[in-house]
């Protein structure tokens, strides 16, 4: 009688082990942005403090595949506990970095453990809850990511002017054990005991080829123009990795990536719309807190909250989509997401100039609601259609497809607006010559100039123009998206595998 309850209370405490677990990834980013002045007063290198993210995002993204394939092969826990740990590893060398290059590193090994942590975190919440639990369970661990939005800012501030940046990378370190040691307690697997060879080479070949695609998506428009040699150079390189790494997982018995993730349809169409809906998501994390503090007027605190108003109505929506796919199912819930994330960023594009606050507060709630309508119901599905040693490999390939979309977002995003604002500039008036900044110096001179000059007022219109282009991007990343869904299988083939 009493067995019920106890499972019930191991799997509470195993979801908040989870939840914290993904709250040390989820605010890395936002507590360390918050800190970037007091990091480059300390240690100097302000040219180089973008490869503080670059470098998570690329290690991250590319080791989310690997990490889901090795929770198949050894089991879920060890391989979170490993990223936790490398991870924790990552947080105190950050601690004790003595110059950027030196913290550059190590927030490369941090993000060698944030991708375990990634890959396993989402895979568990799919072995210890039913399809119709997931949704909610969900729901909580996206609602992770709205806490992180708010509190990562303010947290990364405070300990930044109060105390030291060093203690945004300490404050990891008992959280990280914390969630070891209830990971530790009550996750126990019924894993099957048998001899599984690695694909070594297939996962280094892997590793490789996401390394130059990524830092080619990165680095592309940043430091060298789209059209140049090294774009070339890239874009070759990157073809023969992947003839290699499809020779090699070809040939082996347990390949990284097997061939059956590409060959099923529900699975391939649910990988390639969350690709669409990172390279949406892209658009307002990119351009929307420079735009409220540019173009509407706003601080950089309010600014944040605008932005992160979209993490109130995401977590909600994921939660409450259980309902929805286990009526309509995982293919049209995600339509309907899809649908709403365009009404969203169309309705950006009505906005007059400047626009008042709550427009674009209103906006971003609409977006939310569409992405969690999006992520969820995929994320979901996929792990539905496999039983418990195909699960972390969908995983992995659904986070992984999700976090490759952000990069293309990035790039494509940064070409657009960067291609809208050179425009204007070059097609100014007559009466602004020798007045225009460049466009790496815009922000800088509207922070500069709070009254409203003739050329303030045209910089303004400028990024409201390019911003305005970013969000026609966005909806036509979700039309791209809804065409896919669309020519996805609308019935997910499902396996109830409990554990």
């Amino acid at each position: 009688m009493q067995e019920k309850p106890v499972k019930e209370m191991r799997r509470n405490w195993v979801l908040f082990a989870l939840m914290i677990t993904m709250m040390l990834a989820a605010m890395d980013n936002t507590i360390v942005a918050t800190a970037i002045p007091q990091i480059v007063g300390d240690l100097g290198g302000f040219s180089l403090f973008s490869w503080l993210f670059s470098i998570y995002l690329l290690i991250q993204t590319i080791t989310i595949p690997v990490y889901g394939k090795l929770a198949d092969i050894y089991g879920r826990k060890p391989i979170l506990i490993f990223g936790i740990v490398i991870f924790l590893l990552g947080s105190a060398a950050c601690a004790a970095a003595w110059n950027m290059h030196s913290l550059i590193l190590f927030r490369g090994l941090q993000a060698v453990g944030a991708g375990a942590i990634m890959a396993t975190v989402n895979t568990i919440a799919g072995d210890i809850y039913t399809i119709k639990e997931r949704a909610k369970i969900q729901g909580w661990l996206s609602s992770v990511w709205g806490v992180s939005a708010i509190l990562g800012p303010a947290v990364g501030g405070a300990l930044a002017d109060y105390a030291s940046w060093r203690w945004i990378f300490l404050i990891n370190i008992p959280i990280g054990l914390g969630a070891i040691a209830l990971i530790v307690i009550f996750l126990h697997e019924s894993k099957e005991h048998k001899s599984h060879k690695v694909d070594w080479a297939g996962a280094a070949a892997m590793l490789v080829t996401g390394t130059v695609i990524m830092f080619g998506l990165l680095q592309g428009g940043q430091s060298w123009p789209w059209f140049s040699l090294n774009t070339l150079v890239i874009i070759a390189v990157a073809v023969v990795l992947i003839i290699i790494t499809v020779r090699i997982e070809r040939r082996t018995a347990e390949p990284i990536l097997p061939a059956w993730v590409w060959k099923k349809r529900v699975i391939l169409g649910a990988n390639l719309a969350t690709m669409g809906m990172g390279i949406a998501t892209m658009g307002p994390n990119m351009y929307l807190p420079v735009f409220a503090q540019s173009v509407t007027g706003v601080g950089a605190i309010a600014a944040g909250f605008i932005l992160a108003s979209m993490s109130i109505t995401w977590p909600l929506s994921s939660g409450l989509s259980g309902n929805l796919y286990l009526r309509i199912g995982f293919r049209n819930t995600a339509i309907c997401g899809i649908t709403i994330v365009i009404i969203g960023a169309s309705s950006f594009l009505f906005l007059p100039f400047p626009g008042p606050v709550w427009t674009l507060v209103a906006v971003q709630m609409t977006l939310g609601a569409g992405f969690g309508l999006i992520t969820t119901p995929l994320m979901v599905g996929v792990q539905s259609t496999v039983v418990w040693g195909q699960r972390g490999v969908v995983t992995g390939t659904n986070m992984f497809s999700r976090y490759f979309g952000q990069s293309v977002g990035a790039a494509v995003f940064a070409a657009v607006f960067n291609s809208s604002i050179s425009e204007k500039l070059e097609n100014a008036p007559a009466q602004f010559d020798g007045q225009l900044p460049s466009v790496n110096k815009m922000v800088e001179v509207l922070q500069s100039h709070k009254s409203v000059s003739d050329v303030s007022l045209y910089l303004r219109e400028a990024f409201f123009y390019a911003t305005h282009n970013v969000y026609i991007g966005m909806v036509v990343a979700g039309l791209v998206t809804l065409i896919i869904l669309l020519l996805t299988p609308a019935k997910f083939p499902t396996v109830e595998d409990p554990r």
